[in-house]
């Protein structure tokens, strides 16, 4: 099998970061380069619960929140992907497993390395993880993340 693209989706949590390791790994040994996925949640998933905003109040913290995502990928990247041939950030806003599935045919990535489960999940495999099995024709390393972590 031939490697040269590999994808690590990220939501910035202690969890995301035991793939770390395993991405700069790959890239290191297969002269890889690395994408780096971080998806936004959609706001209109949140509904009225939140109280009535004004469009153009929820665009600015949509554009605070992707430019805080990219000040996060600029740093992980820096500190520890500096030694990968290439890494390159992206951000989408959506749901995760629509948007990895995007980014994998958009980019032709060959690997997803991806922890177990990320900051919301309580189970032993997350749903994100789960779904990407599911519908992925590519391979996808996952990194166990124990529930006492």
């Amino acid at each position: 099998m031939k490697v040269q693209r590999i994808l690590w989706p990220t939501d910035f949590s202690e969890n995301a970061a035991k793939a770390l390791p395993y991405v700069q790994s790959l890239s290191e040994r297969y002269q890889t380069e690395v994408h780096v996925l971080y998806v936004l949640k959609e706001y209109g998933e949140w509904g009225a619960s939140y109280g009535e905003h004004q469009p153009e109040d929820v665009e600015k913290m949509r554009q605070w929140e992707k430019e805080m995502a990219e000040k996060r990928l600029d740093e992980v990247c820096e500190k520890f992907l500096d030694s990968c041939p290439l890494y390159i950030r992206h951000v989408a806003v959506g749901d995760p497993v629509q948007e990895i599935m995007k980014l994998i045919d958009k980019e032709n990535v060959d690997m997803v390395v991806i922890a177990s489960r990320g900051s919301e999940g309580h189970f032993d495999v997350g749903s994100v993880v789960q779904k990407l099995l599911q519908c992925s024709t590519i391979p996808i390393v996952t990194i166990p993340v124990t529930v006492e972590d």
